[in-house]
């Protein structure tokens, strides 16, 4: 087990690889260790302390902080047939309009977080779709960005928390999980207790459906 400090940094080193590419083939034994104290196949996350946020979120954050508050007295949204046609058309779209491509490519730095316009990397993506979702009312203290891993690789997804548990946007695919559903080991997410902030979590049983 990684004490707190080590687990902070980890969290950073493993953003920093870029996101998980469709054929990753890396494999880690050690990821396992990052996550404790989950309920399994949880609908929402369980939190379990603090986390580092990827040094590349608080270079965006001096030039959009609206797009990096989670301030708000909204928690969770009310988890409707409107609000689900919703994700699914916000994700669809972000994902067929913008073509993916890394950072070092684009803008010749290793990770740069932005509101894409062509192209862009996981995290930019994850970036406009809660843009996308802010502008047709939902608040952003219910969108958080959120980092998981992938065979060993970090990536960026967004989660949206609902009073269904919490659903995972995500530029690899357009369909709507939640998160226990899919692939990944969760490792980190926005804090909407403290704005600034990014919290731990747990790790729940996962099935790649």
């Amino acid at each position: 087990m990684f004490p707190p400090f080590a687990v902070a940094l980890a969290a950073a080193s493993l953003i920093l690889t870029g996101c998980v590419s469709a054929d990753a083939t890396k494999t880690t034994s050690s990821i396992g260790s990052l996550t404790s104290g989950y309920a399994p196949d949880a609908s929402s996350m369980q939190l379990v302390g603090h986390a580092f946020a990827p040094p590349a979120f608080y270079t965006f954050c001096k030039q959009d902080r609206r797009l990096c508050s989670t301030t708000g007295s909204a928690r969770s949204v009310k988890f409707t047939p409107a609000r689900m046609a919703q994700l699914k058309s916000v994700n669809r779209s972000v994902n067929g309009r913008i073509k993916e491509q890394h950072d070092i490519v684009s803008t010749g730095k290793s990770d740069v977080w932005n509101v894409p316009v062509n192209v862009g990397d996981c995290e930019d993506f994850a970036i406009l779709k809660k843009h996308e979702l802010m502008k047709l009312g939902w608040p952003a203290s219910a969108l958080l960005l959120t980092v998981v891993t992938h065979m060993g690789e970090g990536h960026v997804v967004l989660t949206v928390r609902t009073d269904q548990g919490d659903m995972i946007l995500d530029n690899r695919t357009n369909r709507i999980k939640n998160w226990s559903q899919t692939p990944y080991r969760y490792f980190a997410r926005q804090s909407q207790a403290n704005h600034g902030k990014w919290d731990r979590i747990g790790q729940a049983g996962m099935r790649s459906s």
